[in-house]
């Protein structure tokens, strides 16, 4: 490895293959970083929009085991982890069954145990690294008709507060990013629950039409995309990184306001009783 290549910084980014996680590859590039992406779809030796691309299947120990191998071998060393995966279901919590809770977590946020447990050796070895670990406003913030989705996103929140604690003492620090809703491909991604009850109809309509409303006004990707290159390269990182006015303003609201007028701003906005 040449001098040049051994102080060049790199990244290994999983689900970049469109998105949140194809928008923060190409702004790592464009900000002097060497950069893996993966999906489950790629082929060997794939470059897809510059990106090169490796497979990589988040819910399976020997994907993630084998592409983090080949990552760390085309780079020389993994500096910054993000860890993008993820898929959304929308309904009612009782609408989802527990099989379909399951796949949920199983990507959204043992993915991300997984592809982190792979990563940390390498590291730790280093004796430094920077973690980021792509949640959502809904990790903090729970709507309607995202019970699970929101689960796994609290998971999230909790997963990487205490593994900063943890792995500090390595040169290692972990932060979270928390977009709101943002328009990237992930609306295509976001499956609605596998059993619909009837009762929930009409309120359900009414969430999806609010969400409709506030998707046409949304970020984009390359809006998270510039709010991740700032995690990666803060000397000081914070622990969570709320991107796009959305989020601050929901952060705020939430930490700020008493439960009962939150609640009730809430319903308003999403017409509900």
């Amino acid at each position: 490895m040449n001098g040049a290549k051994a102080h060049q910084k790199t990244a290994l980014l999983t689900g970049a293959s469109s998105g949140i996680g194809k928008a923060a590859a190409l702004a790592l590039m464009d900000a002097g970083y060497s950069v893996v992406g993966t999906s489950r779809s790629a082929a060997p030796g794939e470059v897809r929009d510059g990106i090169r691309m490796i497979a990589c299947d988040v819910t399976s120990d020997e994907s993630v085991a084998a592409a983090v191998a080949l990552a760390h071998g085309e780079l020389g060393h993994i500096d910054l982890l993000v860890n993008n995966a993820g898929f959304g279901v929308t309904g009612a919590s009782e609408e989802s069954s527990i099989t379909q809770v399951h796949s949920l977590f199983e990507t959204n946020y043992y993915g991300v145990v997984r592809v982190t447990n792979a990563v940390l050796p390498i590291m730790r070895k280093q004796g430094s690294g920077r973690i980021l670990n792509v949640g959502s406003a809904l990790g903090f913030i729970p709507a309607p008709y995202s019970a699970h989705y929101s689960a796994t996103k609290h998971a999230v929140e909790g997963y990487s507060e205490s593994l900063d604690h943890e792995v500090r003492e390595f040169g290692v620090r972990v932060a979270v990013i928390e977009p709101a809703a943002t328009r990237t491909s992930f609306e295509s991604s976001n499956i609605p629950a596998d059993t619909q009850v009837p009762v929930y109809n009409a309120s359900r309509a009414k969430y999806l039409a609010a969400f409709g409303r506030s998707m046409s006004v949304a970020d984009t990707a390359e809006n998270v995309a510039e709010t991740i290159v700032l995690a990666a390269g803060a000397k000081a990182p914070l622990l969570r990184y709320p991107s796009g006015k959305a989020a601050r303003q929901v952060a705020f609201a939430r930490r700020f306001l008493p439960r009962t007028l939150f609640d009730k701003i809430l319903h308003k906005q999403f017409g509900l009783a």
